[in-house]
């Protein structure tokens, strides 16, 4: 397999390792809290290190997943006190955590061999160089294994346990009542997301793993109303940006994660625009139609209630229509067949605007 096979692969693993737990942060909310997971993850993964001297993937896991549910402890912790809200409880906490590991990678980078700029940005290109060995043979691309074993474990995760995680996400309240806690179910999404993260550094880094996590399962979101469309479409997304991320990095000769984010970014600027039915344009056309037969609306209604025919100036006074909103309306009308225009600027009602202005007045 080709280097370029290697990397975009391992990207697009990246990608949907991240967005099958990253809608269920959007869903629930909870869009910081996947970045706070993902720096301060580092701490765990330096701990582990210095416990056990062993850069182990099983380990750091581990060591990932607890400082990540501690994460998610302390500030829910600092939360419940009532003297900070969530998002500054956020802010308290890991930045914290996060810096305690850059503090250790720095002050001992012997000891931990973990370079800070490679776990804030990550290196993809290196991918296809660092192979599974084990005996003398060769086992295939350390990342295909890695990133393919946390995409198997989050879909196995979100396919058994959809209800669960569905009905904790919307209703926590029936979720509670109907016997299973989504105390379990949250701090199980915590643990897989801090896992997804740790597993997905030497891909994306710590700072753009945020991106993979959060911003293709925001632009699945804008897409849908469905949460399986909404899961396969993050995952689409999030192989999408690793795919097109890196023939852009390799044109613009730079930052393979960095492009990788970008690609990310552009296709929900596109699905914020044109989404059809939450995108900016739908909501503008949406908007401009209601005030359209808002306004059809007002005209039906008046002229029914002065005797069927009114002096078009009276109507702009009226409602403080300017000469265009005035005639586009008119237009509208006569060219619906609701109400005839005789000169000078007299409107009469048709029978069909009548029935019409009676359909308006009973809804």
């Amino acid at each position: 397999m080709s280097s370029a096979a290697v990397i975009m692969v391992t990207g697009a693993l990246v990608g949907a390792s991240s967005a099958l737990v990253g809608c269920f942060l959007v869903l629930r909310r909870m869009s910081l809290m996947g970045d706070a997971i993902s720096h301060s993850v580092l701490l765990g993964i330096v701990a582990v290190f210095f416990l056990s001297g062993s850069r182990s993937a099983p380990l750091m896991v581990l060591g990932a997943g607890a400082v990540g549910l501690l994460t998610v402890s302390l500030v829910e912790v600092i939360q419940r006190t009532g003297c900070v809200r969530s998002d500054a409880a956020i802010g308290l906490v890991f930045p914290t955590l996060f810096s305690l590991g850059v503090i250790a990678v720095s002050r001992f980078p012997s000891e931990v061999h973990i370079d800070v700029e490679h776990v804030l940005y990550g290196e993809t290109a290196y991918t296809p160089f660092d192979r599974v060995v084990i005996g003398g043979w060769d086992y295939g691309y350390r990342s295909f294994w890695i990133l393919g074993t946390m995409t198997l474990i989050n879909a196995l995760f979100v396919g058994l346990f959809y209800k669960e995680l569905k009905l904790a996400t919307f209703d926590p309240g029936l979720a509670a009542a109907i016997g299973f806690s989504p105390a379990i179910v949250h701090y199980a999404l915590m643990a897989a997301v801090s896992a997804t993260t740790v597993v997905a550094f030497d891909s994306v880094g710590a700072i753009l793993v945020v991106a993979m996590l959060i911003v293709p399962a925001a632009t699945a979101y804008l897409l849908t109303d469905r949460l399986p469309t909404m899961l396969a479409l993050a995952v689409a997304c999030g192989a999408a940006s690793a795919v097109g991320g890196y023939w852009l990095a390799r044109a613009l000769d730079g930052s393979i994660a960095g492009a990788i984010a970008v690609v990310a970014g552009i296709l929900f600027t596109v699905a914020f625009l044109a989404a059809p039915r939450h995108g900016l344009v739908a909501r503008a056309v949406r908007l401009r139609r209601l005030r359209h037969e808002f306004a059809m609306s007002l005209l039906l209604g008046h002229l029914e209630g002065h005797h069927g025919a009114a002096e078009l100036p009276a109507l702009r006074r009226r409602f403080l229509w300017s000469a265009r909103t005035a005639a586009r309306i008119v237009r509208a009308a006569v060219r619906q067949g609701l109400v005839t225009e005789q000169p000078p600027e007299r409107l009469t009602l048709t029978e069909r605007g009548r029935a019409a202005a009676r359909s308006v007045a009973t809804t």
